[in-house]
């Protein structure tokens, strides 16, 4: 590689790295999704996770959240990375929950996920999984925790 051809890829790198780090608060502000969600009735809402994030249920959590809950696994539609965007999130309106973003995830409780999961969220594409028992749904709520630490 001559060296004006390695100065322009240099350059390229260095200015798509500033780019990307400026527009960071930008898009930690654009995460946030609104819902209209019912809160999890009170004695529901307030739990916290009992479980421990041990890496025993955080491996249990994945197992569920890429394949194991039915009738459809997590990441179908939350993608596996969290971020909403699963093969089967085209189309849905509002986007999947998008479990990256630390500044909504922070402010919805452990005890509104389990909610959530267990009962689904009318007006929206999340259904209920009823069939996963409690300590299941606690092991999907520490895993899903993990993607906006």
């Amino acid at each position: 590689m001559n060296l004006f051809i390695r100065y322009i890829y240099l350059s390229a790198i260095v200015t798509g790295s500033f780019l990307f780090f400026i527009a960071q608060p930008a898009l930690a502000d654009d995460c946030i999704q609104q819902r209209k969600t019912p809160k999890a009735p009170a004695k529901i809402y307030k739990q916290t996770n009992p479980l421990e994030s041990t890496a025993e249920v955080l491996s249990a959590g994945e197992q569920l959240y890429n394949k194991g809950a039915k009738p459809l696994a997590c990441a179908k539609c939350h993608g596996a990375q969290g971020g909403g965007n699963g093969k089967m999130a085209a189309g849905m309106k509002p986007n999947p929950r998008n479990f990256v973003c630390k500044a909504m995830m922070q402010d919805i409780p452990d005890g509104q996920l389990f909610w959530v999961i267990k009962n689904g969220s009318k007006g929206t594409g999340m259904m209920g999984f009823k069939a996963l028992n409690d300590n299941q749904v606690w092991q999907l709520v520490s895993y899903i925790r993990q993607f906006s630490n």
